[in-house]
């Protein structure tokens, strides 16, 4: 509701309801929990029976702050937390070489040496991940434009990369944490005013899809697959309308997973193989992008 609407409301904001209630007589009625705003009383929001309205709740607060802000379009970026940049990647190598070399017995030194250099060669991916938010926010957000702003889970590695290329790029970018058993937070690259948490995986894949222009999946975990896995199920049923998706590393998405087997198996059809497409750099991912503007 804008500043005009509510000057032609009759009726007292919540906010105004809300200082209201806080001038009330103390007594044991009013010291009682069933005499709080409902909206004010934290207890009753977090009972098991208001898990409906904290759904809804969570579907509406990022959508009207990405509306008040002015986000139009996002490109998604998903990708392992897992995956360093290439400097921590160095420094982890080295000290395996040292413990391996220190220990040139010992079998689990050398599972370590050996995940350092495979963290080495994919560190490859954190860099492009992080040049293609820069090239996506370089030419799509302006002062007058907020398009194709960058999305990610929020989290680390791949994600971090994103949020950190559109930040260098001197852009906005979004981030969508998820509340985890384990200590987690946002990167330091995510725009504060637009860095989010969740509760419900559900809703916060509604919200990646809900303005993307693009999803570009780089090599992750299951986290990964979930949300592109789902994407590519919204598409396929028109759930969605078509949007590039894009697998970044063909040689390892080949290898993880085989679409092919799906169609002779008969569960996909052919032309479901279009609806994805590999990528192997940054610039060949920016140039698929703008093709489907």
């Amino acid at each position: 509701m804008d500043s005009n609407s509510r000057k032609m409301c009759p009726f007292p904001t919540a906010h105004e309801d809300a200082r209201s209630a806080r001038l009330h007589v103390d007594s044991p009625q009013t010291r009682s929990a069933s005499y709080r705003l409902a909206y004010q009383d934290t207890e009753f929001i977090l009972r098991d029976e208001l898990r409906p309205v904290r759904l809804q709740l969570e579907l509406l607060k990022p959508e009207l702050v990405q509306h008040e802000l002015g986000i139009k379009s996002t490109v998604v970026i998903f990708g392992s937390s897992r995956l360093p940049d290439p400097e921590s990647a160095k420094s982890r190598l080295g000290a395996a070489e040292k413990e391996a070399e220190a220990n040139p017995d010992d079998e689990a030194a050398a599972a370590r040496l050996a995940g350092a250099r495979r963290a080495l060669a994919n560190s490859r991916y954190y860099d492009e991940a992080r040049e293609l938010a820069r090239l996506i926010s370089r030419e799509c957000q302006k002062p007058d434009r907020n398009t194709h702003v960058v999305t990610t889970g929020g989290g680390g590695g791949i994600m971090e990369a994103a949020n950190r290329g559109a930040h260098e790029a001197g852009a906005k970018s979004i981030g969508l944490n998820i509340v985890l058993p384990h200590e987690q937070a946002p990167n330091p690259y995510i725009t504060p005013e637009l860095s989010f948490q969740f509760h419900y995986f559900a809703i916060r894949k509604m919200h990646f899809l809900m303005r993307a222009k693009a999803l570009v999946a780089f090599p992750g975990g299951l986290g990964t697959l979930d949300e592109l896995f789902e994407t590519l199920t919204l598409i396929q049923t028109g759930k969605i309308r078509p949007i590039p998706v894009l697998l970044f590393g063909k040689d390892f998405w080949e290898r993880l997973i085989r679409f092919e087997t799906l169609v002779e198996e008969g569960t996909i059809s052919p032309d479901d193989l279009f609806l994805f497409r590999y990528a192997e750099s940054a610039r060949d991912a920016w140039e698929v992008i703008c093709r489907a503007e």
